[in-house]
């Protein structure tokens, strides 16, 4: 049998995972909306910089993920495709510098405060992975650099790429403040799939720091505080529609926490699927009410 020397392209694209680039490109949205610039007079800085938000810095962030993480992902699931043998070698390592490269390269084209945005997210997933920092062994570090990264970050560029570098509204700044603080506990469910291979290798994620059980607990309530404030604004901002709509989809993630809270090691999956996207729904509500509300 021949053994592999290089990675096929479709282990690249898994390494890449695709599914997480989502959270970013649609935080990067959100600030484009809220920005109050002629989306379609800035369609192709908007594009790019989506590009460059998911399937450049968040790609990225996976790939560095998966190298440094190598070893618990031998335990926990042996069939990614570095443990795998199907990205063979060093080359996770690679990918992840190639991307970084690309990545850097991207947001400079996109301006300078874009460029900066760039650095930050790069460091933060090199810091959150890699050595020496590794922040990812304690969960109230790591998420806390995911969060803010993919969400807050995200945002902020995406205003700012719209307002040719200048600096967002106040209104835009609190809305991604505020959707990063709940992100974390978005983040927090991630952990729940990987408590045993945590355990064995030291790393203090949430669920291995507090129990299963404290841990929901806390994710739900990060989740929720902020979007309580969200509403709050909101409704100080006059926007009445937008507030209310907010609030029927906490409603409805409040209630979906509830099922989660009971089982959460075999629910949490469930909830990222069908609880988080009522969260993200609620930035862009609330994006377009900074948006229509902001002088």
């Amino acid at each position: 049998m021949k053994v592999r020397t290089y990675p096929a392209p479709a282990a690249v694209l898994e390494l890449l995972k695709p599914i997480t680039w989502f959270p970013s490109m649609w935080a990067f949205a959100c600030g484009v909306l809220a920005s109050g610039a002629a989306i379609l007079d800035h369609a192709f800085v908007a594009f790019m910089g989506i590009v460059l938000a998911g399937p450049l810095v968040c790609a990225m962030s996976q790939a560095v993920n998966d190298w440094f993480d190598r070893h618990v992902d031998a335990i926990n699931e042996p069939n990614r495709p570095i443990p795998s043998g199907r990205i063979p070698g060093k080359w996770g390592l690679y990918i992840g510098l190639i991307w970084t490269g690309l990545s850097l390269l991207v947001a400079a084209l996109l301006g300078p405060l874009v460029f900066v945005s760039g650095v930050i997210g790069a460091a933060l997933a090199w810091a959150y992975s890699a050595p020496p920092l590794r922040l990812k062994e304690n969960g109230w570090w790591g998420n806390a650099a995911c969060s803010f990264s993919y969400e807050g970050l995200a945002w902020v560029t995406g205003s700012a790429v719209m307002l040719a570098g200048a600096l967002p509204s106040r209104e835009s700044l609190t809305l991604a403040l505020l959707y990063s603080l709940g992100a974390h506990g978005i983040m927090t469910l991630n952990d729940f799939k990987s408590i045993k291979g945590d355990l064995e290798m030291g790393v203090r994620s949430l669920p291995v720091q507090l129990g299963a059980r404290k841990a929901a607990q806390v994710a739900c309530a990060i989740m929720a505080a902020p979007q309580l404030i969200v509403i709050a604004l909101v409704l100080q901002w006059g926007a009445l529609i937008e507030a209310f709509l907010i609030m029927l989809l906490l409603i409805g993630q409040g209630l979906m926490m509830l099922r989660f809270l009971n089982a959460p090691v075999e629910r949490a999956l469930w909830y990222s699927g069908f609880g988080v996207p009522l969260f993200v729904l609620g930035m862009m509500v609330s994006a377009y009410a900074a948006r229509i509300t902001a002088p």
